[in-house]
């Protein structure tokens, strides 16, 4: 039986945003196939949450450390002496490589899972490495510059984005297998990785909602709806654009609309624009979802950055909510504007695709039936799956 070493940046515990759902899985999967040691640095709540991982999942080993490095001017500066990228600086812990090094020879295999903990993979290491690609990352940083319109921030995020470019051409040179999303592989290779060491990979939800009954249009139900995790800097920027130039746009058609939004550690800014309207409703962290689907009318995912497979998308699509989205919502799916969701990039255009889905039962049908059966032809997770045991076995 194999033996594999899992890296992972947190604690993949509990599965309630994107990037742990999907580690969360992964790590489900090779416990019940090889035997696996699960080595991942412990932020914020994870330690709350380290004993009750541990009873989930069969492990033949854990390994951790505490790490708490906050993204800080001062640590921006820090990371630009050492010339490395600020979120590898902020993942970076002598006590835990000194733990990995004393151990990692042991493994046929180290699952890499996110392009952060490559760091602590030594060069004399003799095994396979699998990369898992949870996004093309210096492209998130070079379309945040994009819309960055503080020229000194600007330039900051520029640099960031060229370091993290350089260390993921090394990195996906070094690796045997890459583990990344349709969308993700493109970008990879244009900056110079492989081809041939890709296999497609997708960040999904919960597949489970597929099951569930129909969602029916609702005539005078006004309230969209939005998940995702709110400490996130692309999904702040984006709710932030929506409230700005979306909303007052939907306002002046329908005065009733309101936006329930849902999700951890709310950033201050979504704070207060909440306490200063009564239509932002604010929900926070909520233990099951499908209330809130049933409830609402339309979902909304306005992102002006970001990329690989956003998990929130494919949850709506799952549960046959009709979606509006960004191109860069949409990205790495097969949908189709006007067929499975709306992908608009206007705020006109947005508000347009709104007021169409709240007020057209028929177009609300259409969206609704066909986002559901595309999901259920493309996104589940036994395909996903079966890609994480080739890229081990490969």
């Amino acid at each position: 039986m194999k033996k594999i070493l899992f890296l992972t940046p947190t604690l993949p515990y509990p599965p309630v945003s994107g990037g742990v759902i999907k580690s969360n899985k992964v790590v489900h999967f090779l416990s019940e196939r090889y035997e696996l040691t699960v080595a991942c640095l412990l932020k914020n709540e994870d330690t709350q949450h380290r004993a009750a991982f541990q009873t989930t999942v069969q492990l033949s080993n854990f390994i951790s450390e505490e790490l708490n490095v906050p993204r800080t001017a001062k640590n921006l500066i820090l990371s630009n002496l050492q010339g490395i990228p600020l979120n590898l600086f902020r993942n970076k812990s002598a006590a835990f490589k000194q733990k990995v090094n004393a151990v990692i020879h042991q493994y046929d295999v180290v699952f890499c899972d996110h392009y952060v903990m490559f760091q602590y993979i030594p060069e004399n290491f003799k095994g396979k490495i699998v990369l898992h690609e949870h996004n093309c990352e210096y492209l998130i940083w070079k379309r945040y510059a994009g819309i960055e319109k503080s020229l000194p921030k600007k330039l900051a995020l520029l640099n960031q984005a060229s370091r993290i470019k350089k260390y993921e051409r090394q990195i996906c040179r070094k690796a045997d297998v890459i583990l990344a999303a349709p969308n993700d592989i493109e970008e990879l290779v244009k900056i110079g990785a492989d081809k041939q060491k890709f296999l497609e990979t997708y960040h999904l939800g919960d597949d489970s909602l597929l099951e569930q009954e129909k969602l029916q249009f609702q005539p005078d139900n006004n309230t969209l709806l939005y998940i995702g995790t709110l400490s996130w800097e692309a999904n702040i920027d984006g709710l932030l654009w929506f409230y700005k130039d979306i909303f007052p746009l939907l306002k002046k058609k329908n005065p009733a609309i309101k936006l329930r939004i849902i999700g951890r550690h709310p950033d201050e800014r979504l704070i207060r624009i909440a306490e200063n309207d009564k239509d932002i409703i604010l929900e926070g962290f909520v233990e099951e979802l499908e209330p809130y689907f049933r409830n609402s009318n339309v979902f909304i995912t306005p992102l002006r950055f970001g990329s690989g497979i956003k998990v929130k998308v494919v949850n709506s699509l799952y549960m046959g909510i009709p979606c509006v989205t960004t191109s860069i919502g949409a990205e790495g799916l097969k949908t189709e504007d006007g067929e499975h969701m709306f992908i608009k990039d206007s705020p006109q255009e947005f508000a347009d695709a709104i007021n169409l889905l709240l007020t057209n039962k028929t177009i609300w049908d259409k969206i609704s039936n066909n986002a559901k059966a595309l999901a259920r032809k493309y996104y589940t997770w036994d395909y996903v799956l079966e890609n994480i045991r080739k890229s081990v076995e490969k």
